[in-house]
């Protein structure tokens, strides 16, 4: 699969074909990660596991707000 490097505004990227998308289950707004690997670039899913956690504690506090407040008092 060949591509080339785009300017993007006052950037330069790479545009991914859809069927590469698709097979990597990949899509709009998903969190990778860029690397260097004996002069290859590597792109990989990015761990996003802080963030659902983070996301869940956030939930879990709006959710017993006043409880929190009254066990920080």
């Amino acid at each position: 699969m060949n591509t080339v490097i785009r300017k993007i505004g006052n950037s330069e990227g790479v545009i991914l074909p859809k069927e590469l998308l698709e097979s990597l289950n990949l899509k709009a707004g998903d969190a990778v990660v860029i690397s260097q690997d004996n002069g290859e670039i590597v792109l990989s899913r990015a761990d996003d596991s802080f963030e659902r956690q983070m996301e869940t504690a956030r939930e879990i506090m709006d959710r017993y707000k006043v409880a929190l407040q009254k066990l920080a008092e």
